[in-house]
């Protein structure tokens, strides 16, 4: 099964329109704050189904889901390819949700299911960080395939179309995955019995007191991460327009065309760069003793990297804010296996995928919150013309994650106390 769930990583991230996402929705004419609301409404319809859909991929079958889930990101990219309105947009958006909805936390659920029936749970962190790392590296593949695709075509729009083969291919590998990593799935379930599951497992999230500090600390690292993290595309763009011209004949090129130069490279060493942080994630839990600790290296190291952020984006540094993106990539692929495995290991076993999806809804709260904010100070700093636009940016992040630091630091030395 470790090749199956690698490869559905793998054909997961063939996203070709991913390094270039912002970049097609400011060619459409939007602001940095419309884009800051399409975040939102996307995170909007997956925190009002994703919930549901996790309790449905327990009790109804999680195989299904994940089916379910990859044919609305087939619909949602054909109509983003065909799109030129913002309406439009909005129902692209909620069909990518509904994808997001019914797949997050359900596979993870399926691979910790495998693991509970091997006998092996004691290596959640080592196997989801290398199935993870997978995810990343198709994503490095994806990158040298849309940056073909945006220099031959001139334009950014075609790549969603491109995306349809490997989520069909997708949906051939979970018809290999077997019926056991369904777990917990007896008989004709009632709308009644989905409603009662989904309700056990949030009064869990909410009543016990480690598992609310970890949905906390998934709303203040992954939440602003994903509300942030696309800005390096427009960065990438600007950079290439003072760097690339200057070393190249460009004149007859398009703007996508002089953007895949530099988005092309900088992509393929974060997705690399993440991947193995990804996949040695477990390292740097032994290393520091414990998953706990390792979260609290992790908080730690953003708060410099989201400082120095800010400071080179308000000198307009374009090459250490760059560096400053991947490192910010490259932790959070570090965060993300320990915090699943923390997760995990609070949570019962039938209600695998719903505790996970409840994870997810609630760093989505925290990006619908920040996303718009993000946008209109972004858009406010390039209108004053003080400093460069994105080091609001930097300025949130560091605000964010200086407070969880100090409070896991405090937690930490409570815990040693004799």
């Amino acid at each position: 099964m470790l090749a199956r769930f690698s490869l559905y990583g793998f054909l997961k991230n063939q996203r070709y329109f991913e390094p270039f996402l912002l970049l097609v929705f400011l060619e459409k004419g939007l602001t940095f704050f419309d884009i800051g609301w399409l975040i939102a409404f996307r995170e909007v319809t997956v925190v009002l189904l994703e919930i549901p859909s996790g309790a449905v991929a327990d009790v109804y079958g999680r195989r299904k889901s994940m089916v379910l889930s990859f044919l609305a990101y087939i619909t949602s990219f054909l109509v983003f390819g065909l799109a030129q309105q913002l309406p439009l947009l909005f129902v692209a958006m909620f069909l990518f949700g509904m994808g997001e909805a019914f797949r997050t936390g359900t596979h993870k659920a399926m691979i910790f299911a495998w693991l509970r029936l091997e006998g092996r749970l004691d290596e959640r962190t080592k196997y989801y960080g290398y199935t993870r790392s997978w995810s990343k590296f198709g994503s490095a593949v994806s990158v040298l395939v849309a940056a073909a695709l945006v220099f031959i075509s001139g334009a950014y729009t075609t790549v969603f179309f491109f995306a349809i083969p490997p989520y069909v291919l997708g949906i051939v590998n979970f018809a290999g995955y077997p019926k056991e990593l369904d777990e917990g799935v007896e008989g004709r379930a009632s709308l009644a019995t989905v409603w009662r599951h989904m309700s056990q497992a949030l009064v869990a999230s909410l009543k016990y007191a480690k598992l609310r500090r970890l949905l906390l600390e998934s709303m203040g690292f992954e939440g602003v991460f994903h509300a942030v993290k696309d800005y390096i595309q427009p960065v990438l763009t600007a950079a290439a327009a003072v760097t690339v011209a200057g070393y190249v004949v460009v004149e007859d090129w398009t703007e996508p065309q002089q953007a895949v130069l530099l988005v092309a490279p900088v992509y393929l060493a974060l997705y690399l760069l993440s991947g193995m942080a990804s996949r040695r994630a477990h390292v740097l839990a032994n290393a520091t003793g414990g998953e706990d600790r390792a979260a609290l290296f992790v908080w730690g190291s953003a708060v410099v990297v989201f400082i120095g952020l800010a400071l080179a984006a308000f000198y307009e540094v374009f090459a250490v804010v760059i560096a400053a993106f991947v490192s910010l990539h490259i932790l959070q692929n570090l965060w993300r296996p320990i915090l699943i495995s923390r997760l995990d290991a609070h949570g019962g076993e039938f209600q695998g995928a719903t505790l996970l999806s409840v994870e997810s809804q609630s760093r989505r709260v925290a990006t619908m919150v920040v996303a718009p904010l993000i946008g209109l100070a972004v858009d406010a700093a390039a209108a004053r013309g003080t400093g460069g636009a994105f080091w609001p940016i930097g300025v949130l992040g560091g605000i964010v994650t200086l407070g969880f630091f100090v409070t896991s630091w405090n937690r930490k030395a409570r815990t040693a106390l004799p």
